[in-house]
């Protein structure tokens, strides 16, 4: 388990950061210092969450690339991350680090991820029922300005913001080949 220390705020060049980087987010701080790292690994960073599940606090960095992801590779993000993190400090707790894959039915989280997937089958999960329905399933046809755009099995079109979601995830499992 990785110790944060609650210290100043550092970059990844070594110079103390400001205010302004010290309001920004955990997961928006690991964002910015992963991100490059994993570019230079071939990856993809997906997404980043820092959370707590049960007593422990998990920060978990889901990447991705075009042929799949493998066990080294959940590793070399791990290796290339660890004196990043310790340089950095963005977290004054105790954490576990997990790196992983998105799944097969990866959660749909950031603009990009819509847009990428525009034409693929969704499943979504409204934070309040619509028609006494909260779950749908469907072709994401569109997504703009917050925007998702679905075509429903029986042709019906569903649009709802983003922000009135739990969740939006691929529905492809009947695809994938176990």
């Amino acid at each position: 388990m990785r110790v944060g220390r609650p210290a100043l705020l550092f970059s990844l060049h070594g110079e103390v950061l400001g205010m302004d980087e010290k309001k920004k987010g955990v997961s928006e701080i690991v964002w910015e210092m992963a991100e490059p790292l994993l570019d230079e690994l071939g990856l993809i960073l997906w997404d980043v969450n820092f959370l707590k599940e049960g007593a422990d606090w998990i920060l978990r960095i889901t990447i991705d690339k075009e042929d799949g992801v493998s066990i080294d590779d959940c590793v070399a993000v791990n290796e290339a991350l660890d004196l990043p993190l310790d340089e950095w400090n963005p977290i004054d707790r105790p954490y576990r680090l997990q790196v992983q894959s998105p799944g097969v039915e990866r959660k749909l989280v950031r603009d990009w991820h819509f847009t990428s997937y525009i034409g693929s089958r969704v499943k979504l999960k409204l934070q309040k029922a619509l028609n006494e329905k909260k779950e749908y399933s469907g072709e994401l046809l569109s997504y703009e300005n917050g925007e998702i755009t679905l075509r429903l099995d029986d042709g019906d079109i569903l649009k709802v913001q983003k922000s009135e979601t739990s969740f939006v995830k691929l529905d492809d499992l009947d695809d994938f080949q176990f």
